[in-house]
């Protein structure tokens, strides 16, 4: 399963911004990878895991702006159609478990 989350935050005064960059290192510390500005995503093995991290980015949510969160399957996220420009391949984001350097 692919957990994403696409937030919309305001960076008007510099509350804002350090609202913002606080929610973005929460999500990298998490382990999610930017597929795009403000939209993240990371593989989980299961719904327990996926409700543990919605849990965590419900506690750490900004005060002000838009968090949403999708949970698509694998074969969903694969049917993604890229229209202008391409995928990234320097981000591992396969759901193998074992990784060869």
């Amino acid at each position: 399963m692919r957990l994403i989350v696409f937030f919309d935050l305001p960076t008007i005064t510099s509350e804002d911004v350090r609202e913002y960059n606080r929610f973005r290192k929460y999500l990298i510390k998490s382990g999610f990878v930017m597929m795009q500005e403000s939209i993240y995503t990371k593989i989980v093995l299961n719904n327990t895991v996926s409700e543990t991290l919605k849990s965590g980015i419900r506690k750490n949510k900004p005060k002000k702006g838009l968090v949403q969160i999708l949970v698509v399957t694998e074969k969903q996220f694969q049917k993604i159609e890229y229209v202008c420009g391409e995928r990234q391949s320097t981000v591992i984001d396969s759901d193998d478990r074992l990784v060869i350097l």
